[in-house]
């Protein structure tokens, strides 16, 4: 059997991704070393990002199991270090594509990453489960996505996530950690315990800023923002800083509910925003027999979608009625939403519909580079 070589090992460790940033080791300059010994034992020297990597452990697995996989090799041995100031800052320049400062790469002309505030008009409609569960279910059909949960007072996406690790920071980068392959960042990994966020209309706007420019994101497909019921500081700062972002309502039934959920959409006005659809949630409960039994009514999500049609003077939608599902609330808990844990239910059927429809719309061109300039 021949010796394996620095070349076939390092071909190998090409398909080791770091787990937070999803590329390639190699293209991070993360393999410091190739060393081959008597035997064909193979050493190789990793440089981690920061010292307290939380996915060392990960890491040092997946390159043990590239290296044993290479012809003639008999054992593999991986040593740990830490990249120091230059690496890192070469690192976080490569990272963003070159600048050396953080910007917000979802405005750049060349961007095709789809974004979606996910709003309602008040709280305990179910915006958060139904925003994790298109994030999971968008991630289940191969698609880049993350999620933001700017909901910086009421923050639950980590817990609906199920997100346990914190992000790690490379300096005054971020990498958020990842569950169900979605890129997930919250104020929640911030603060200790289950502390109150007690902050005005200019911390918030830097809070959302910094998530959307100190945080690698990557080359995603799509980006999903919880926002905070309302129409407050949060939605005006997603308007400002993400232009291009489009709106989905989230409502239930209620008459009340309705009312608020109309006002939230049409805010649209004012930013200048496009609202994509309506979705009901809780519509129905189905029981025993198969019969569906309408708790709050019926209807609201049409009436509250032909309303904003005529304010905004477009046609809005209604993308998707949501039914009652125990099953769907259980899985927020759990931190597997439904999507996932109970893929055939009739609130995850629902909801990957939605999801595919979200992510299979034609895009135009407003905003985008044609690649064309005048002679």
């Amino acid at each position: 059997m021949s010796l394996p070589t620095v070349e076939t090992v390092t071909a190998a460790l090409d398909t080791v991704l770091d787990p937070e940033i999803r590329k390639p080791i190699t293209d991070l300059n993360m393999v410091d070393s190739v060393e081959i010994g008597d035997g064909g034992s193979v050493t190789v020297n990793v440089l981690l990002t920061t010292e307290g990597c939380p996915l060392k452990t990960t890491i040092t697995r997946d390159v043990e199991n590239a290296v044993k996989s290479v012809e003639g090799v008999t054992a593999a041995i991986v040593n740990l270090g830490v990249m120091n100031k230059e690496q890192r800052e070469a690192l976080r320049t490569q990272l963003r594509g070159g600048q050396a400062e953080p910007e917000i790469p979802f405005t750049k002309p060349e961007s095709l990453t789809r974004i979606y505030a996910i709003a309602s008009g008040k709280g305990g409609v179910g915006k958060s489960t139904v925003t994790a569960n298109l994030a999971a279910a968008m991630a289940a059909d191969g698609l880049r996505v993350g999620v933001i949960d700017a909901d910086v007072y009421g923050f639950s996406i980590p817990r609906m996530m199920g997100v346990e690790l914190p992000p790690t920071r490379v300096d005054d980068m971020i990498l958020p950690p990842v569950a169900h392959d979605v890129k997930v960042i919250s104020i929640g990994m911030f603060v200790p315990g289950n502390q109150a966020v007690v902050w005005r209309g200019p911390m918030l706007h830097r809070a959302l800023q910094q998530f959307l420019a100190d945080v690698f994101w990557g080359d995603l497909d799509v980006l999903l923002l919880d926002l905070p019921p309302g129409t407050g500081d949060i939605a005006i700062s997603t308007a400002q800083l993400l232009p291009n972002a489009e709106i989905v309502v989230i409502m239930t039934l209620q008459v009340a509910a309705a009312d608020v959920a109309e006002r939230a959409g049409s805010i649209a006005v004012q930013t200048q925003q496009r609202i994509v659809g309506v979705i009901e949630n809780m519509s129905w409960l189905t029981q025993p027999d198969g019969t569906k039994l309408e708790l709050f009514g019926a209807g609201g999500g049409e009436t509250v979608a032909e309303r904003l049609s005529e304010t905004l003077g477009s046609k809005v939608d209604v993308l998707g009625q949501i039914p009652l599902d125990v099953a769907a609330g259980a899985g927020s808990d759990a931190g597997t939403p439904v999507v996932l844990s109970d893929p055939d239910s009739p609130a995850a059927s629902v909801i990957r519909d939605v999801a595919r429809h979200l992510t299979q719309r034609s895009r135009g061109l407003a905003g985008r580079s044609l690649g064309i300039s005048p002679l």
